[in-house]
C-alpha cells in the first residue's frame, strides 16, 4: 500500500493505474477505522480494480463547538488495517494540502433543501464542509465509484444530489449500516461513551425499528410516533436532537406520493451525539410482489 500526503503524489500514483484501464474505487473516510469502514473498503474492492482510501479530519465540517481537536486520530493502526484489506493507495493529507489558501478563502459547495434540515438544521455549515471536501476529493482521485456509508443517510442523500447536479462522473454506492450484535451502529464517535451509556445507546436503533414496525402495521399518525419516540428517548437518559419520520427521497414530511420512508434520529448520549436511521418501503404492491418471486 501506496501512502500520499500530496494530491500531486495521488495523482501521479493513479495516472499509471488509469493508463492501465484499472477502474477505481474510492472510500472517504476522517480515519479511526472501524469494522463499518472496512465494510466500504471491501465494497470498493468487489467493485473496482484499486482501492484508494483517505484519512482527513475536515475541519471545514466540524462547529466552533465540537469536537475536531478532540476527534480519533490513530493513522498507524488505520494503516494497519487498510493494508490487511488489499487498500492500494491511501491518501492522508494535511489542512494545507486540501485547502492550501486557507479555509476563508476556500470557495464552498452548497445543497440547498437537503442540508438545511435535520443535522443541517442543528449543525449549520456542516454539510457545506462535508460537500465541499467530498468535491475536491473526487475531483483529485477521480475514481469510478465512490463508496458511502449508509449510517448517516443524510449526508448520503446530499452527495448524491451534488454528484448529479454537478453532472461529476462518478457512481455513489451506499453500503448497509455495519452494527455491533446489539444493535448500535458501528461510529468512531461511539468510543466516547462511557460503560453505562454504552449499555443504554443500542435504545437509539431499538427505537427506530419499534417506530418502523409500527408504521408497517398500519400505524399512521407519524406525529404521535415521533413523539412518543422522542419522550422514551428522554426517559432512557437521551437528549435527543431530532426523530423524525420523512420521504427517504426528498427528507421532506410524509405525502401520499411517498413511496419509500425513512426514520432518522439524532441523539446526545452524554457527550456523544449519535445519528441513525432505518427506512420501511411504502408500496404493498411490490412487498407482496417480493414475496411471490421469493
Amino acid at each position: 500500500m501506496r501512502t500520499c500526503t500530496s494530491s500531486s503524489q495521488l495523482q501521479a500514483a493513479l495516472q499509471r493505474a488509469r493508463s492501465e484501464g484499472q477502474s477505481i474505487g474510492f472510500v472517504p473516510t476522517m480515519g479511526n477505522l472501524h469494522e463499518g469502514h472496512l465494510d466500504l473498503v471491501r465494497k470498493a474492492r468487489g467493485l473496482c480494480d484499486v482501492v484508494v482510501v483517505s484519512i482527513f479530519v475536515n475541519p471545514l465540517q466540524f462547529g466552533p463547538n465540537e469536537d475536531f481537536d478532540s476527534y480519533p486520530r490513530t493513522l498507524t493502526a488505520d494503516k494497519e488495517k487498510l493494508f490487511a484489506e488489499g487498500v492500494q493507495f491511501l491518501y492522508a493529507p494535511g489542512v494545507e494540502d486540501v485547502y492550501p489558501d486557507g479555509m476563508e478563502a476556500q470557495t464552498v459547495v452548497s445543497v440547498p433543501d437537503l442540508g438545511d434540515t435535520l443535522c443541517g438544521a442543528s449543525r449549520p455549515g456542516h454539510f457545506d464542509g462535508v460537500t465541499t471536501v467530498v468535491n475536491k476529493l473526487l475531483n483529485l482521485v477521480r475514481p469510478d465509484a465512490a463508496i458511502f456509508g449508509e449510517k448517516d443517510f443524510q449526508q448520503l442523500s446530499i452527495v448524491r444530489k451534488m454528484v448529479r447536479d454537478l453532472c461529476i462522473p462518478v457512481q455513489i454506492v451506499g453500503v448497509a449500516t455495519t452494527r455491533d450484535e446489539d444493535g448500535l451502529a458501528k461510529s468512531s464517535r461511539n468510543g466516547y461513551l462511557s460503560k453505562q451509556e454504552r449499555r443504554v445507546a443500542p435504545l437509539l436503533h431499538q427505537t427506530l425499528a419499534n417506530c418502523r414496525d409500527a408504521i408497517a402495521c398500519g400505524f399512521d399518525n407519524f406525529l404521535q410516533l415521533e413523539s412518543h419516540a422522542r419522550m422514551n428517548l428522554l426517559k432512557a437518559g437521551f437528549e435527543p436532537d431530532y426523530f423524525a419520520i420523512r420521504d427517504a427521497r426528498t427528507l421532506r414530511p410524509v405525502t401520499d406520493a411517498t413511496e419509500e420512508v425513512a426514520i432518522l434520529v439524532a441523539a446526545r448520549l452524554g457527550k456523544t451525539r449519535l445519528i441513525d436511521n432505518v427506512r420501511l418501503s411504502l408500496n404493498p404492491v411490490s412487498d407482496w410482489g417480493m414475496l411471490a418471486d421469493g
